[in-house]
């Protein structure tokens, strides 16, 4: 074999070479693109389903908060009934018993003082629609009655007991007109929005129970 054919052959050899080393090359470069970008892919998807897992649970825990929230709502108030099932509480069993008006809950707590203040019983309340009541500590005052009517306003109610003022601020029904006539478009009310001049509206039988039990110098506390 002369020289100018070996060359020839050293020539072949290292061109092929060349030829397998770049193919080698490009495959490799191309697998891994191919698996970055795959991996770009799971990583995105794998961000969405989580991103939608989180969703799901948030959209849930929102779910089940504002069904909570329904719930937690009170629904029937009835003017005409007590606002609990259960019997009124004999306050001679409880000599420090008192009243806890809570306005922004618009209910009246009846509380046992003698016994870390528990709730003895629970009635339904509309306070003042302008935000007016006064608040502080207060007394069952002597004034009570069955029935007044204010000509000024075109109100009325019964079974009052004052705690303020002496006949100005009082407990009692929810309103009746001139001819002692419950209000029924007031009355559905009770509870739900804050209705009355200043003064703090019950039920029916929850006032009556309130004029017939109460006592005088019962402390009376608004907040």
């Amino acid at each position: 074999m002369n020289r100018h054919f070996k060359k020839r052959i050293i020539l072949i050899l290292g061109i092929c070479l060349v030829a397998v080393l770049a193919f080698h090359f490009m495959f490799t470069n191309s697998t891994a693109k191919s698996q970055s970008k795959a991996d770009h892919l799971y990583q995105q998807n794998l961000a969405v389903s989580k991103t939608s897992s989180t969703t799901k649970k948030i959209t849930h825990t929102v779910s089940k908060n504002s069904q909570t929230s329904q719930s937690s709502a009170p629904s029937n108030i009835n003017w005409r009934k007590s606002s609990e099932t259960k019997p009124y509480p004999n306050l001679k069993q409880y000599p420090q018993a008192w009243l806890d008006v809570n306005i922004a809950k618009q209910r009246v707590y009846v509380r046992d003082g003698a016994n870390h203040n528990q709730i003895l019983y629970t009635m339904y309340c509309s306070t003042d629609k302008n935000n007016g009541t006064p608040r502080g500590t207060y007394q069952i005052q002597a004034e009570r009655g069955t029935h007044f009517y204010n000509p000024a306003v075109k109100e009325g109610a019964n079974y009052y007991v004052s705690w303020l003022n002496h006949g100005e601020y009082l407990f009692h029904t929810v309103p009746v007109n001139a001819n002692n006539q419950y209000i029924k478009s007031q009355a559905v009310k009770l509870s739900k929005q804050a209705n009355s001049h200043g003064c703090i509206q019950l039920s029916v039988p929850d006032a009556m129970w309130v004029y017939n039990n109460v006592p005088f110098g019962m402390k009376v506390v608004i907040h």
